[in-house]
């Protein structure tokens, strides 16, 4: 079975929020989901792409649950600017960069 795709900016700036918000450390989250701290570095810089499973796990470690709704891309910008704002100067650029070359990219058909 085909596993679904999650955009890499999205499943970095949820797993990134969701473990900010719960005031876990990348070694304490790794710990809670079965999984080495070097894998949830790579994911949160968007240098791995989680599975859906995966990605589910790792948010529940949090302490979250991910509940999906079609909606509009603006939408999408909210969880992005809430978690740019935790972030330094170079890492807002750099994930600006990956946004912006996201929504130029040609839709998978």
């Amino acid at each position: 079975m085909t596993q679904p795709y999650v955009a890499p900016s999205t499943a970095a700036a949820l797993l990134q929020l969701a473990r900010l918000r719960s005031g876990l450390s990348q070694s304490r989250l790794a710990e809670r989901a079965g999984v080495s701290p070097t894998m949830i570095s790579a994911y949160e810089r968007d240098l791995r792409q989680p599975s859906l499973p995966t990605l589910l796990k790792l948010l529940k470690a949090a302490g979250f649950d991910l509940r999906m709704k079609l909606v509009a891309a603006e939408a999408h910008d909210d969880i992005l600017g809430e978690l740019g704002a935790s972030l330094s100067a170079t890492e807002r650029k750099r994930n600006d960069e990956k946004i912006q070359a996201w929504r130029a990219a040609e839709p998978v058909r």
